[in-house]
């Protein structure tokens, strides 16, 4: 069987929206002042970003515990590009990788956000068909 997700989605005011996920964590979700918003959450779009960054941490992580490497630390950093016109869509998304540890293999973390990209995270699969998606990386020694 299938695995299914639900989420609901509730107006409070405005144009913010939490998002029950289902499990005991809430999204909160809003616009600019500008178009009705009253900054209580983040943008829907921003979301999805953090999705990719959200899923394809967590799979690289893992792949480099995996691998025994002594990785102390993990921060991605997202950069999308927007198109101009309706409806905004990303036309090119950036991830890049900042892995802290002690004697971090290159090839290691090139393979884990490899196999991230092309078989492990669902958010990317998802985008792939939609978005070119780029990565980069850099090693922190400590």
């Amino acid at each position: 069987m299938p695995a299914v997700h639900e989420i609901s989605m509730t107006l409070h005011d405005g144009m913010h929206f939490e998002a029950d996920t289902g499990d005991g964590v809430n999204i909160h979700m809003d616009s600019d002042e500008s178009v009705g918003g009253h900054g209580l959450g983040a943008r829907p779009q921003k979301v999805l970003l953090a999705a990719l960054a959200g899923c394809s941490s967590m799979d690289v992580i893992s792949i480099l515990r995996k691998k025994r490497q002594e990785v102390t630390g993990l921060d991605v950093k997202v950069r999308g590009e927007k198109a101009e016109d309706y409806p905004r869509v990303y036309t090119r998304i950036d991830l890049h990788y900042i892995v802290t540890g002690k004697e971090i293999d290159p090839e290691a973390v090139a393979r884990s956000i490899e196999l991230s990209m092309t078989k492990y995270c669902s958010v990317a699969g998802q985008l792939h068909a939609s978005v070119p998606i780029h990565t980069s990386y850099e090693i922190v020694s400590v």
